[in-house]
């Protein structure tokens, strides 16, 4: 692999963490619960309401803002990303784009500390915005890493030097995660390793939470050092980004009429548009929805986090099995239709139900986590989830290869791109508005079922060439 390649992918062992810990199951549900909901419940506003009613308007207000969040970033990154990936073929040195992007991270990340309930800390706005600055860097961190992979080794390791950067991504995540729980977490419930948790944190205060944006600052700037000093800049020193954004502008909007010469092509780039925006909201905003809904704590958090990991490694190897059984098209159809149903499945528990009121749920055993069978369901399901967003994935990228003309697939992956990335903030968008307007998290999170639906039924439509 070399050097270089081994560089460009430890660089995603240093930055990954801080979207796994802080964008997904640590920071998000605990700004959600224990600084929106729980500062709403304190302020009296709904001292009106009973105290299930109470709890389910403060959750809910708790989703809202974080999908606002994960909309407005989605919005600017749709807005610039792909203008910025266009230009960085053309532009000067990318290292120092990254250290911006990266220095930008990192400031956002270890301020969440501040992130206090009850007003003590940052205010709620400058939370939100430390997010949405985070977010969009992130975003272009992605595109800028990404646009220098091509020159990270030989064309034929390029596949493993970049499937060994996601590797190495989550495991950094896993590491983190289990260190939280053995050093705080656990010391905390039940006095072991340690009769206390580690280094004078505090858990009723939420320091256990508020902890992980310092340690995924310190983590991203420590580990990219390697990246900066080792890996290969494809930029040309000190060519104009001023004129690389009016040509990327420009070739952006060629592919796009070239595109139109393709309706089966466009009517997939369509559907991918929104069946995509569905499933980048199901992850953003998931594991908000069920530290909220079914009161999940941090090792019942973790445990997820591992174990969706495991299961969408396994959905890429799935998704190729399943693309030559049944043909792309057929197995995008059919990952997206099983992630539908699973969806819908753990929509239908609550802490009370089963299956939208079918069976009372009761307690399984008295194990530190997941001790309800309505726990155990949701997480027996998250393994089919985890396997069709990955295969789908797979399957998506496939289809555009089959689709595209001989030869100019490269071409047709930057619109791909767009595609994926230009309408993610409808998801939370509606996610934000339903939730708000039913005054609950069920509904809102139903709505990304919308997004699915319309991506599926332009899919359809497209007529896939006979070599398919």
């Amino acid at each position: 692999m070399g050097k270089t390649g081994f560089a460009w992918a430890i660089f995603e062992w240093a930055r990954n963490p801080y979207y796994i810990l802080i964008v997904i199951y640590i920071f998000a549900p605990y700004f959600a619960r224990d600084i929106i909901g729980a500062d709403l419940l304190a302020s009296g506003e709904l001292d009106a309401l009973g105290p299930d009613e109470a709890l389910r308007t403060a959750n809910a207000q708790g989703q809202a803002t974080i999908a606002s969040v994960t909309k407005w970033a989605g919005l600017i990154a749709a807005l610039s990303a792909p203008f910025l990936g266009a230009a960085l073929d053309r532009g000067g040195r990318l290292k120092p784009l990254l250290a911006v992007f990266l220095g930008t991270i990192a400031l956002c990340s270890g301020m969440l500390w501040f992130a206090q309930p009850g007003g003590a800390g940052l205010p709620v706005w400058a939370i939100m915005s430390l997010l949405v600055a985070a977010y969009v860097s992130y975003t272009y961190s992605e595109v800028t890493h990404n646009a220098m992979l091509s020159v990270s080794g030989q064309p034929e390791r390029l596949s493993m030097i970049s499937g060994l950067g996601l590797g190495l991504g989550n495991l950094a995540a896993v590491l983190i995660f289990v260190a939280l729980a053995l050093l705080l977490i656990l010391p905390g419930a039940i006095q072991w390793p340690f009769a206390e948790p580690q280094f004078g944190m505090d858990l009723t205060t939420f320091d256990h939470a508020r902890i992980a944006g310092p340690i995924c600052a310190v983590w991203l700037v420590t580990f990219s050092i390697p990246f900066f000093l080792n890996a290969k800049d494809p930029g040309v020193p000190g060519a104009s980004w001023r004129a690389a954004f009016v040509s990327g502008f420009q070739t952006v909007l060629k592919t796009l009429r070239e595109a139109t010469k393709y309706p089966d092509l466009m009517k997939f780039l369509i559907a991918r548009m929104f069946y995509q925006d569905g499933m980048a909201a199901l992850l953003a905003l998931s594991a908000v929805y069920v530290a909220l809904f079914l009161d999940w704590g941090f090792l019942e958090m973790l445990c997820f986090a591992i174990f969706g990991s495991a299961w969408a490694f396994l959905g890429g190897i799935f998704g190729g099995w399943l693309d030559g059984k049944v043909g792309v098209k057929n197995a995008l159809i059919i990952e997206i239709v099983v992630m539908v149903i699973a969806f819908s499945a753990q929509l239908s528990l609550t802490q009370d139900t089963l299956f939208f009121g079918a069976m009372q749920n009761y307690q399984v055993w008295d194990g530190l986590v997941f001790q309800s069978l309505s726990d155990l369901t949701y997480l027996s399901l998250i393994s089919v989830v985890a396997v069709t967003v990955t295969a789908s994935i797979s399957s998506s990228r496939a289809m555009l290869v089959t689709l595209a003309p001989a030869g100019r697939s490269g071409e047709f992956f930057g619109l791909y791109a767009i595609a994926g990335t230009i309408t993610v903030w409808m998801g939370p968008l509606l996610v934000e508005l339903f939730t708000t307007a039913f005054n609950d998290q069920r509904v809102g999170m139903a709505s990304i079922c919308l997004l699915f639906g319309i991506g599926l039924a332009v899919l359809l439509f497209v007529r896939m060439p006979e070599r398919a």
